[in-house]
């Protein structure tokens, strides 16, 4: 359950800094990232039997 948290708060934390990037270049990647994040979340929590994570807030205004 550990690993399903921290997968949770490291897509969070991504999609903060996406939110706050000027950069288009790197906002994509950050936004990629917390996508990976957040399938890797998925994947445990459909392995814990949990519903899957919400989706994410926008990042765009």
């Amino acid at each position: 359950m550990k690993l399903l948290t921290e997968y949770i708060e490291h897509a969070l934390q991504f999609e903060r800094l996406a939110a706050e990037e000027r950069d288009a270049h790197l906002k994509a990647q950050f936004i990629e990232q917390a996508k990976e994040y957040r399938k890797l979340a998925a994947e445990r929590a459909k392995r814990y039997g949990l519903p899957p994570p919400s989706p994410p807030r926008a990042t765009e205004p």
